[in-house]
């Protein structure tokens, strides 16, 4: 194995910051396979038929064209230097025509000097500067190997993974995505519109920030249950976007998103699956708006899916875990392309018609990715959604992309700044008026929300979120533990006046003279007995303490523990207790099946570097004992 030896070689010369980048770049198809534990282990993983197939993917035009040429270079002189068995006799079988096709000769590669390489491409000038980059950024990726004396070693199977692709001449720089006069010649182009591409973004950001936050409310209220089959029910999808304001394809793409973020988890439950929001909803709900996008937006550059995207005959559903590797590649080669728009070009692709994408996106979009656009099937329809779902976020507008645009296509784990800048900060006191409203003129805190939440009822959200405070809804808080002197503190200081309009403070007393007028005992389960004498001395027991236990009639015990807890309390106390169901018959017990719940696991941002340290046999340094075991 001369290839995975070299490969091996070239690793081992790498520090370990620079090994751990490598290991970060290529972090998703390491991650389906064992941690390695040496560097050869490492390069079999990176040389792997399905590891290349993914990283060939994310590869654009000059580096897939140098890496296509030189692995045909490559088996042609492996052939050369190892002729392989002579073709099958006619009317050969099968396992014949299989072993020839797949003996050493056709999956075998040999060192290629990079000056064949380079010839081949035909290159001159900064064509063929392009082309020494693209085969260094090659080498930096592992996606080749330079030997000792500077000759290029490919991937053994590269040469099977990329000979259907034809990629035709090697271009250095992407074709123009807006031709010079894209509406023909003498045909007026339509006027730039008076929003910036700024603007655009800045009102998508203001209505998504809005939409998540009363998506997963709602999914917080009321869990969504999943089909048998995979994915929510189309009622389900309705309910949702009817809570959220929004339509059913935004809603598949922000459930997905969620899902991907992790703010929501497909959880087992005894009545099937059901998605709920995880404990990082809780943090989510504590940030800035501008922080609640940001994991939405970067689980959307990974995404491998394309959720709004629905191909005939297929039901639309979500929280479906996707299986479209060449989404992420695709949303790249977009983005990059519309990067190169100026603001003033980008209104002819913008015009182009609902549901199409202008030929010349898609022939530039090739040059970033070619294995990811028009060479997968439905090219201008994914593209379209794919171009529409970036819109809804906030990424592109009037053809171009919005400078949360080029800051997603940078960095998508560095949002923060460009989303600050874009959504003003929370508020945290609200305007109330004398017809029993309460009016947010931006967005609320979460700390103000759930105040006026849990006191009124959500009425409109525009630009501002208004509450109205009816007998009912004042009545709710009180269920929640308020008081009408503690509500009325509490509402006056998230007033921005300081005080409250006296409709409110009738509205609030009115409510709290009327509560709690009939109460309702909590009682987990009851202890019964004819015996009067054992009632009482059950209630007085001091090792029963734990169980509260009030008597609320000379024959009958009320527990505040369980029935299960309430038995096995009794037992421990020298008693006899039988278990009785509803129906006044004795109950046969049965030992519970207990099951445990494995702790999700977490990634540490250090782990790729402790892994290069170890792999390149430095020492380990203090708490990079646990942070090894991770890919």
């Amino acid at each position: 194995m001369e290839g995975l030896d070299t490969l091996t070689r070239s690793l081992a010369r790498r520090t370990p910051e620079q090994l751990a980048a490598l290991l970060t770049r290529h972090a998703e198809p390491l991650a389906r396979r064992p941690a390695p534990t040496e560097l050869r282990g490492l390069a079999s993983a990176l040389w792997s038929y399905e590891t290349l197939h993914h990283l060939v993917l994310h590869l654009d035009h000059p580096r897939l064209k140098v890496l296509a040429t030189a692995a045909r270079l490559s088996q042609e002189r492996a052939a050369q230097d190892a002729p392989g068995p002579a073709a099958p006799a006619p009317g050969a079988d099968y396992q014949s025509l299989m072993a020839h096709r797949l003996s050493f000769a056709q999956l075998a590669t040999a060192p290629v000097p990079p000056e064949d390489v380079l010839a081949a491409l035909e290159t001159t000038g900064a064509a063929r500067d392009a082309a020494e980059s693209a085969l260094r950024a090659l080498y930096d990726d592992a996606l080749a190997a330079p030997t000792e004396d500077g000759a290029v070693v490919v991937p053994p199977r590269t040469p099977q993974l990329l000979a259907a692709h034809d990629f035709g001449p090697f271009l250095a720089e992407a074709p123009r995505p807006v031709p010079d006069d894209p509406a023909g010649a003498g045909t007026p182009v339509p006027a730039v519109p008076a929003a910036s591409p700024h603007d655009e973004s800045r009102a998508a950001a203001a209505t998504l920030a809005a939409t998540a936050d009363r998506l997963l409310a709602s999914l917080a209220t009321q869990p969504a249950a999943l089909r048998k089959s995979g994915g929510l029910a189309v009622r389900e999808i309705k309910r949702l976007a009817k809570a959220a304001g929004a339509g059913e394809p935004q809603t598949r793409l922000l459930l997905d998103l969620a899902l991907a973020a992790g703010l929501i988890a497909l959880t087992r439950t005894p009545a099937g699956i059901t998605a709920l929001p995880t404990g990082a909803y809780d943090d989510w709900l504590a940030r800035p708006p501008g922080q609640r996008l940001a994991p939405l937006l970067a689980a959307w550059s990974a995404l491998w899916a394309i959720p709004t995207h629905t191909p005939f005959g297929v039901t639309p559903t979500a929280l479906v875990r996707g299986h479209d590797r060449h989404a992420p590649a695709l949303r790249h080669a977009l983005l990059a392309t519309l990067a190169t728009v100026p603001p003033a070009a980008g209104v002819p692709l913008a015009t182009a018609g609902p549901g199409t994408v202008p030929p010349g996106l898609l022939r530039a979009a090739d040059w970033y990715r070619p294995l990811a656009v028009t060479a997968q099937p439905m090219a201008e329809d994914r593209a379209a959604h794919t171009l529409d779902e970036a819109a809804y976020l906030g990424l592109v507008a009037h053809g171009t992309l919005t400078p949360l645009g080029r800051a997603l296509l940078t960095d998508p784990h560095s949002l923060d700044e460009p989303l600050a800048d874009l959504l003003p900060p929370l508020l945290e006191q609200a305007h109330f008026q004398a017809d029993l409203t309460a009016v947010v003129p931006g967005r609320p805190t979460a700390a103000l929300a759930a105040l006026l939440s849990s006191t009124a009822d959500r009425e409109s959200e525009e630009h501002a979120v208004t509450w109205r405070f009816t007998p009912a809804s004042v009545r709710r808080a009180l269920d929640t533990g308020h008081t009408a002197g503690t509500l009325l503190d509490d509402l006056t200081r998230a007033s921005t006046t300081g005080a409250l309009p006296q409709p409110l403070r009738y509205l609030v007393q009115d409510a709290a003279r009327a509560h709690g007028r009939m109460r309702v005992l909590p009682a987990a389960c009851c202890i019964r007995s004819d015996d009067e004498t054992l009632v009482k001395e059950l209630a007085a027991h001091r090792a029963l303490g734990d169980l509260a236990l009030r008597v609320i009639a000379p024959t009958v015990l009320v527990s505040s523990r369980p029935p299960a807890a309430t038995l096995d309390a009794l037992r421990a106390a020298g008693y006899a207790p039988a278990l009785e169901s509803d129906t006044g018959t004795t109950t046969v017990e049965r030992l519970p099946a207990h099951r445990a719940t494995a702790p999700a696991p977490t990634r540490d941002p250090q782990a790729p570097l402790a892994l290069a340290r170890r792999l390149l046999g430095f020492t380990p340094q203090p708490g990079e004992a646990a942070a090894t075991g991770g890919g």
